[in-house]
């Protein structure tokens, strides 16, 4: 999930050839002959692993201590030099290889005001982020329409209503009126023009791109920092951040792919720190996100037709059901979250099954009502049954599986749908299966309990 384009590095650092000066229009330091430049660019470090495929940028582990104030800064400027500075050198800051053995991870609370910065940006972009077929219509103003001036603050649209009148007038008035005065009339334009998207004072289409890029790019060095255990306690109790990304996935058929990517993939990483709670905390609140809202933006994912999303949700899911604090905003969508996991594990795709079966695996440990309600799903145990028959290319989710069913078999209200598979259960118990220890404990539970003449009898002789 790291996984990200490197720059590479050109030219040689040693050599007796000359040193370039700075470009013009770029920010201070930005040259190769630059102390911080050379500090980040320098691949002098011999530790490096061997075992690194392709590209590696070495970053001096001094670099964000001598450097943090002024990349807030820059990225607070809104300058385009500056935040271009900003955001790759937090890029290059937060990236990490696999397999790479990196001492100098950049935690969060090293730079002070660094995260708002970053959510600034994306809330920025997501101020403009509406198309423009789907905003607002402008409200149709009824107080004081036949007056030019009404002191309520929208002059400008009573005098752009006047302007096409004064315009004709002044073309069909007498001879009086001198050339110079109908050549300024006529170039007047209505006043509104101004501000509509069209006018002087519009954002382009240049600087929508822009603002998309630069939030981007701030979400994926958020995704990056999420990867680090120094910066996830940070990020799971800073509510502007949660109700950042939340927002972004929330809008998930508008907004970017990439950014809902982003978003999503540092809310599955935070997931087993994330309290809900937070929400209604007494913390400043910059998006009026609540806990119904978050969930219903995880039903959005895990309900999506890309096969990355639902998931992503399903394992986020399975984690944010850890925290018996969020089963109150979880429980209430069970039957939704029990259809849609089912769906998710007809599906040929490994991964699919595998993000289905963790989910579940977690979901019918909170209580009785959970077990009771998987059972009665329709497919849920043939389907959970087909994922330890193929088997799933890794052991430890048809472990999973088979425990999901051990643990339903502990209701005695599902013995009775159970007994419906008691030939296929002993088919993989007698077909020495790595998990034939856990059917033997599920045909046990089925037809040696005293209490059980009625079912055993359903099972053997099909009554």
């Amino acid at each position: 999930m790291q996984k990200r384009e490197q720059g590479k590095h050109g030219g040689s650092v040693g050599g007796g050839s000359s040193t370039p000066a700075p470009k013009r229009g770029r920010p201070i330091g930005s040259g190769t002959n630059s102390a911080a430049v050379a500090a980040v660019a320098a691949a002098a470090d011999s530790a490096a692993p061997h075992t690194l495929l392709g590209p590696t940028l070495q970053v001096h582990s001094a670099f964000a201590d001598q450097n943090q104030k002024r990349i807030v800064l820059a990225l607070q400027s809104g300058l385009k030099s500056d935040l271009t500075w900003a955001l790759n050198t937090l890029t290059v800051l937060s990236f990490k290889e696999k397999d790479e053995i990196r001492k100098d991870a950049t935690p969060l609370a090293k730079i002070p005001g660094l995260l708002d910065a970053l959510l600034q940006i994306i809330d920025d972009w997501r101020d403009i982020a509406l198309p423009k077929d789907l905003s607002r219509n402008r409200r149709v103003r009824l107080l004081g329409a036949n007056a030019l001036v009404t002191g309520f603050g929208s002059e400008y649209e009573a005098l752009a209503s006047s302007d096409n009148n004064s315009q004709s007038i002044v073309a069909s008035g007498s001879s009086g009126i001198d050339s110079s005065s109908r050549k300024v009339a006529a170039r007047l334009r209505p006043t509104g023009w101004w501000f509509e998207e069209d006018g002087l004072f519009n954002l382009d289409d240049d600087g929508r791109a822009e603002k998309q890029l630069c939030a981007v790019a701030a979400s994926n060095i958020l995704r990056n920092f999420s990867f680090m255990p120094e910066n996830e306690v940070i990020m799971a109790q800073h509510r502007h951040c949660l109700e950042t990304v939340f927002q972004c996935i929330e809008d998930q058929s508008t907004e970017d792919e990439e950014l809902v990517t982003n978003a999503l993939e540092t809310i599955v990483n935070l997931g087993p720190l994330l309290d809900l709670r937070i929400f209604s905390s007494s913390k400043p609140s910059y998006i009026n996100i609540t806990e119904k809202r978050a969930v219903q933006a995880i039903m959005g994912m895990l309900d999506s037709q890309v096969k990355a999303w639902h998931c992503a949700a399903a394992e986020l899911l399975g984690r944010l059901i850890i925290n018996p604090d969020n089963e109150t905003f979880l429980l209430p969508f069970a039957t939704q979250i029990y259809k849609r996991l089912v769906d998710l594990l007809s599906l040929p795709a490994v991964d699919a099954q595998a993000a289905a079966v963790g989910a579940l695996y977690n979901l019918v440990e909170v209580n009785m009502d959970c077990r009771l309600k998987l059972a009665s799903e329709r497919w849920a145990i043939d389907r959970l049954l087909k994922v330890v028959k193929a088997p799933h290319p890794v052991p430890e989710i048809c472990r999973k599986a088979a425990t999901i069913l051990e643990s339903l078999v502990s209701e005695p209200q599902n013995r009775i749908p159970l007994l419906a598979y008691e030939n296929a259960f002993a088919e993989i118990l007698f077909s020495e299966s790595k998990h034939a220890d856990i059917f033997a404990r599920i045909l046990y539970e089925l037809t040696s309990r005293p209490n059980n003449k009625q079912g055993m009898a359903r099972g053997v002789w099909g009554m």
